[in-house]
């Protein structure tokens, strides 16, 4: 195991320095799941390499996801059985080696609704899913899927209408903090040796005739520019895959297209069960997921072409939500219901299908022009298979003998002694002066790094109280934000580092100012900077909950935009 990293304020300016120094083997353009898993991969691989992100790690698409590390239950049903197979492996090897302190099994229950096809058809689906989960060899840990009776079922569901089932079938999947999850690969990926630096935007790519080789980026704080000098450069900017490739002079071999995906959270006490619930919807399915004190509801798939960088929700997107999963609930949801929200946007490969819905969620690698690899596609599930064909890609354009892809053996920082840390839980609380729900908390974000958190807290008792308004997080956990996980403003602690900025049900309003006050001495902050991040949070937190009340995209997309990035693209 390395030793772990702090992605302080400090190492970012260290981090940038040295990228302008000699020669990288590899540079990686993107801070979302696949870029942070290839700088991982090549950088356990033994190669130079570089990470660079223009706006906060995991900003985009893998902040925004359903949450899930899933195999995929409906790609049977399309036939994509490599797929699945694949999805299944990289869920086991999440569970039990790579992160098992941000990644725990979630049920789901199948409501039945016919009742002689549906119970034959289905269950033979499920039982493939869970066959082909063995058969990876990955699937300890996970119960097996049963049948249930309608009685059983409503006794694991009473929020369900009693007409809305004949029965059920409940099976088990796994959940994940996505955010930290991706900050986690960055972190891990830094102790291998790679140079990480968010913030950082590329500006162009280096040319020597037709070849890529290497990037000036600008720092977005600073406005100041480096040169990037590598042998091979990987692009995987997601949904900005196509922009990122124009600055190549060339438009690649595939293109990306976007697709929103929109997600509401509503209280737990709103929705009476033990157990998430996946539904059927005349286009895709429909996920009720088990979040802390909250359910996720979502998620629609719909074409989008405006802002990247904020999608927005329209009150069109919350009223089919809604629709949707209150055909079930004996209980309806009233839009008052709905505390948090948000959109992310899936890259697709973009193909003949009409409908994004039906295009492909596999990945793409392409060497479009020389010293250039682009990955594109996919799913959060199988980061780790995309990274390691981006980078076996980037290699065959290296002069020298490269080791093999060990990402599969390579645990996360937080991951090892977690298990036993876990069984110590009451034993940590009794010494650390917390109680057992906030070392447990902690434990399931920050796994064996949470010896760091409570140094901080020894220190300072008054860390370890609560921040306003969002009792789940303590104000040590907005210091530690900056001082190791890269945090730079105040919008990345609540929206990504904590997950505040949805769960609060003010999003995070009122804790804006304190966390602004904690960050301030380890960035340098004025009375003027904490004015201006907690006057920015102020006005995003306020343009998203106008653009909730829009009739469609496009004029939701307006509203959001009225409150501009923290940091303006120099």
């Amino acid at each position: 195991m390395a030793n772990p990293v702090a992605l302080s304020p400090g190492s970012r300016a260290e981090a940038l320095v040295r990228l302008g120094e000699g020669e990288l083997d590899v540079l990686v353009v993107g801070g979302g799941v696949v870029g942070a898993g290839a700088a991982l991969d090549a950088a356990t691989r033994g190669l130079r390499v570089g990470l660079v992100e223009a706006r906060d790690w995991a900003s985009g698409t893998s902040s925004r996801s359903s949450k899930l590390i899933h195999g995929g239950l409906r790609y049977l049903e399309m036939l994509d059985f490599r797929l699945v197979a694949e999805a299944l492996k990289e869920r086991g090897l999440l569970l039990q080696v790579l992160a098992p302190h941000l990644v725990r099994p979630v049920p789901f229950l199948y409501p039945l609704q016919h009742r002689i096809r549906e119970r034959p058809y289905v269950g033979a689906g499920v039982l493939l899913y869970d066959t082909m989960a063995m058969a990876s060899g990955t699937s300890r840990g996970l119960p097996h899927h049963r049948h249930l009776l309608k009685r059983r079922a409503l006794r694991e569901a009473p929020a369900l209408r009693s007409d809305a089932l004949v029965g059920a079938i409940q099976y088990w999947d796994a959940q994940v903090d996505d955010a930290r999850h991706t900050m986690f690969l960055v972190r891990t990926a830094a102790a291998y040796g790679a140079l990480a630096a968010n913030r950082t935007r590329v500006s162009r790519f280096l040319r020597q005739g037709e070849r890529v080789v290497g990037a000036v980026v600008t720092d977005l704080d600073t406005g100041d520019e480096t040169q990037v000098r590598a042998k091979q450069v990987i692009n995987a900017t997601g949904v900005w895959t196509d922009d990122t490739q124009s600055l190549a002079g060339t438009r690649g071999q595939f293109h990306v297209r976007a697709s929103k995906g929109v997600h509401l959270l509503v209280p737990r006490d709103r929705i009476n069960s033990r157990t998430g619930l996946i539904l059927r919807t005349e286009k895709s399915v429909l996920f009720v997921i088990p979040w802390g004190r909250h359910w996720i509801i979502g998620t629609t798939d719909t074409d989008w072409t405006l802002d990247k960088a904020h999608p927005a929700l329209s009150s069109k997107d919350v009223t089919y939500l809604l629709e949707h999963v209150n055909s079930v609930l004996a209980t309806p949801l009233a839009p008052e219901d709905v505390e948090g929200v948000y959109a992310g946007l899936r890259p697709l490969l973009s193909g003949e299908a009409a409908e994004t819905s039906k295009l492909s969620r596999e990945h793409l690698v392409a060497h479009p022009v020389p010293g250039l690899v682009v990955v594109a596609g996919g799913k959060y599930t199988t980061y780790r298979v995309m990274a390691k064909d981006a980078v076996d890609e980037a290699v065959r354009g290296l002069d020298e003998k490269v080791p093999d892809c060990v990402t599969q053996r390579v645990p996360l920082l937080g991951a090892d002694g977690y298990p036993a840390l876990w069984n110590s839980r009451h034993n940590l609380a009794e010494a650390s002066g917390l109680h057992v729900a906030r070392i447990e908390h902690l434990l399931n974000r920050y796994g064996s790094l949470v010896h760091e958190l409570l140094a901080l807290v020894a220190a300072d008792p008054s860390l370890g109280e609560p921040l306003p308004s969002s009792d789940d997080y303590l104000r040590v956990e907005a210091v530690y934000a900056v001082t190791h996980e890269g945090a730079r403003h105040v919008e990345d602690v609540l929206a990504r580092r904590t997950r505040i900025s949805i769960e609060s049900w003010d999003r995070g309003v009122d804790a804006a100012r304190t966390v602004a006050e904690l960050m301030a001495p380890h960035l340098g902050w004025d009375q003027a900077d904490r004015d201006r991040e907690v006057d920015h949070y102020l006005k995003r937190v306020a343009a998203e909950r106008e653009a909730q009340q829009q009739p469609d995209d496009r004029t939701a997309d307006a509203v959001r935009l009225g409150a501009p990035d923290i940091s303006p693209v120099l």
